[in-house]
């Protein structure tokens, strides 16, 4: 793993960067995603205010990779959970732990934080699964997903 990833928040100056990634992980999971709902989510990442927690993985400078997650309440805690929404590595990039230190820096800032839990999902034939499966073996929760 190398010393050079930096992991830390989204700035303004990364949008570019960020915007070839976003793509490259949209491209990963077939997605088309509107412009006006791209632009708004870069919006968000960067509005302290907002519960969408942007971070990105700098490697010898250049983004390497990111994460976007949202914080929100729950029934069944008191405190906020975090639902890790998005995470991907430049696939040129991959293989130097990155995608490792992105959950892992959601690990610490939730722990520093005191959120209740870090969740996420995943498609069945990810092979990411194998890096998720170091963190938490995955439950026997079905996913029901209904476009409004």
């Amino acid at each position: 793993m190398s010393e050079a990833v930096v992991i830390e928040a989204a700035r303004q100056g990364d949008e570019a960067e960020w915007r070839r990634l976003w793509a490259g992980y949209n491209a990963f999971y077939e997605a088309q995603v509107a412009p006006h709902v791209t632009a708004r989510t870069w919006q968000r990442i960067l509005d302290p205010a907002s519960p969408v927690l942007g971070r990105v993985a700098r490697w010898d400078g250049k983004l390497a990779g990111f994460s976007i997650s949202v914080l929100h309440e729950g029934t069944w805690v008191t405190t906020p959970a975090c639902y890790l929404e998005d995470l991907f590595v430049d696939p040129a990039c991959r293989g130097q732990g990155i995608g490792r230190r992105l959950i892992a820096d959601l690990v610490r800032l939730g722990r520093e934080e005191g959120w209740s839990r870090l969740y996420w999902h995943t498609r069945q034939d990810n092979p990411a699964r194998r890096l998720y499966d170091t963190f938490v073996q995955a439950d026997d929760f079905v996913r029901y997903r209904m476009d409004l």
